[in-house]
């Protein structure tokens, strides 16, 4: 019967033969994520928002509220006005929309009138994030996507307030519209933003380099 280590020290003393006993080797000592893979894994994340915004702005802009102008005697929706509407477009709108036109556009509103802000938004903050280096320049270009979101969401419910009213008034009114304009303008200049952090993000191999 093998003795074991302790008693094999109790009998031959300091000349005792102890074995040596291994830990088993790691599994996987690899485990770290490399900044090459963190990077390729925020790249994924990133087209898979670009192709959403994409597509949830076709899906709203150019679908399904060009599809309700059929509920409004052919009248655009107010969010597709670029420019805004005045209150004369709008007394026009309002009694050529019945309840259930006003429910639809509410909806629209909901859900992708909710989505597309809101992951364009995430999704232009991380390419920002992920590209730009100066803290100064990256809070000055994330203000954009997130000013855009804001006067979406807001813009929207505005609209719905505007619409839900029996006779809107002029401020009403101008709220919507200038809700509206600032969702447009500050969609353009977010993609300009995303632009040129796609641009300083191309730079950094070259000033590494130098």
């Amino acid at each position: 019967m093998a003795k074991t280590p302790a008693q094999r020290i109790k009998k031959h003393g300091s000349k005792a033969a102890v074995p040596q006993h291994h830990l088993p080797p790691v599994v996987n000592p690899t485990t770290a994520r490399t900044p090459q893979k963190a990077e390729n894994n925020g790249n994924l994340i990133l087209i898979a928002g670009v192709v959403a915004s994409l597509f949830l702005f076709w899906y709203l802009h150019l679908l399904t509220l060009d599809q309700l102008r059929q509920l409004s005697g052919g009248l655009a929706m107010p969010d597709s006005l670029v420019g805004g509407f005045d209150p004369a477009y709008i007394n026009q709108l309002h009694p050529a929309m019945n309840e259930e036109a006003r429910g639809q556009l509410n909806y629209v509103h909901k859900t992708a009138g909710t989505l597309f802000p809101l992951i364009f938004g995430f999704t232009w903050l991380l390419l920002i994030g992920t590209s730009v280096a100066r803290k100064a320049v990256r809070w000055a270009l994330w203000a954009l996507p997130l000013l855009f979101v804001v006067a979406r969401l807001w813009g929207n419910a505005a609209i719905d307030g505007m619409l839900a009213t029996e006779t809107p008034d002029a401020g009403q009114v101008a709220l919507a519209s200038g809700l509206t304009v600032a969702g447009w303008v500050l969609l353009v200049l977010s993609l300009l933003a995303g632009a040129a952090a796609v641009l300083l993000r191309a730079r950094k191999p070259r000033d590494h380099e130098a």
